[in-house]
């Protein structure tokens, strides 16, 4: 049974459409050469927060407003992307939001989480403490929780997996990163909504493995740590729901180091000229790791962000990785 139908999915772009314009796909010259296949590059990137993010938020609080659950106000927890989305769509509701994030996450998205209206909250050592912060913010403010992974959420940012195939659906293969499900779990419902057979590649950080041993396993495994510059890919926990939905559609999930990650961003930069962001950049990493395998053929990245503080590019671009 799928998340949502494509009635259902026309109903989220409707909503998406107010805020984000549909993103770019480009196939550019540089970047095929380079992997030896033509590349499809989904720019992500240039929504009004700078990631696919920006969709799930406006389609979750429309949902929840609709159905006469207006909050008090929003909390959740969050590296950055998703903070934005729900920052500014409860802004453009009214409504308040309190956005939990780790000691040391990015200064520069924490600085637009507060430009788009949310309060930001510096709790915990990594996502998951971030999360049981948020819990109790829930509790004593009477404020509803937004998860990372829920329907609402993965209907919205499934329209730029229709934006894609729609235009380019006769694609071999999509990688597509995973942080917490939401972009891989709509890019796999849609492209089985439009009864297509491309393969779907997932792709996380091998500093933060957590859904490549659940994928492996069948079955949710937790990690200890999840240390990667890439911050959009830092799961320790993986939602068995998103999992699930992985597990039965994707056709394998690769692990990129951190090296990989930093030689991605860069190539992204020299052949496209184009600002991504770790957990954005990480498809390319895998595409490049498997090239091989797609000599002459079609494939998507989903260029799924571009938020990078500018001192982790300065230091990308002189060619080193940053420290985690």
């Amino acid at each position: 049974m799928p998340l949502f139908t494509l009635d259902e999915l026309a109903d989220a772009a409707a909503i998406v459409r107010r805020v984000v314009p549909p993103t770019p796909a480009y196939a550019w010259p540089l970047l095929a050469k380079a992997i030896g296949a033509e590349v499809i590059v989904k720019h992500e990137n240039h929504t009004p927060t700078g990631s696919f993010k920006a969709r799930g938020g406006l389609v979750y609080v429309d949902a929840l407003l609709r159905a006469g659950n207006r909050p008090a106000g929003f909390v959740t927890a969050t590296r950055g992307n998703h903070g934005q989305s729900v920052a500014a769509a409860a802004a453009r509701n009214g409504i308040a939001a309190v956005i939990v994030v780790p000691k040391g996450n990015s200064s520069e998205k924490n600085a637009a989480m507060a430009a788009f209206g949310g309060e930001v909250v510096t709790a915990g050592k990594d996502f998951d403490e971030s999360r049981g912060v948020a819990a109790a913010i829930q509790h004593d403010r009477g404020y509803h929780f937004v998860p990372s992974f829920h329907r609402d959420l993965v209907r919205g940012v499934a329209t730029y997996a229709h934006e894609l195939f729609t235009s380019h659906a006769k694609l071999d293969a999509v990688y597509v990163p995973i942080g917490m499900g939401s972009g891989i779990c709509g890019l796999i419902t849609v492209r089985d909504l439009l009864g297509l057979t491309t393969e779907i590649i997932g792709v996380v950080a091998a500093n933060a493995p957590a859904f490549a041993l659940s994928y492996d396993a069948g079955h949710p495994v937790q990690t200890s740590s999840a240390s990667t510059f890439a911050d959009g890919l830092a799961c320790r926990d993986p939602p068995a729901e998103a999992l699930d939905i992985i597990v039965k559609g994707a056709a394998r999930v690769v692990r990129v180091s951190e090296d990989e990650i930093a030689e991605a961003v860069r190539l992204y930069y020299t052949t496209t000229h184009n600002l991504a962001e770790g957990a954005g950049a990480a498809p390319l990493a895998a595409l490049l790791q498997e090239r091989r395998h797609y000599a002459g053929k079609r494939v998507g990245l989903i260029l799924s962000g571009g938020n990078i503080d500018m001192p982790v590019m300065a230091q990308i671009l002189r060619g080193a990785t940053p420290a985690v």
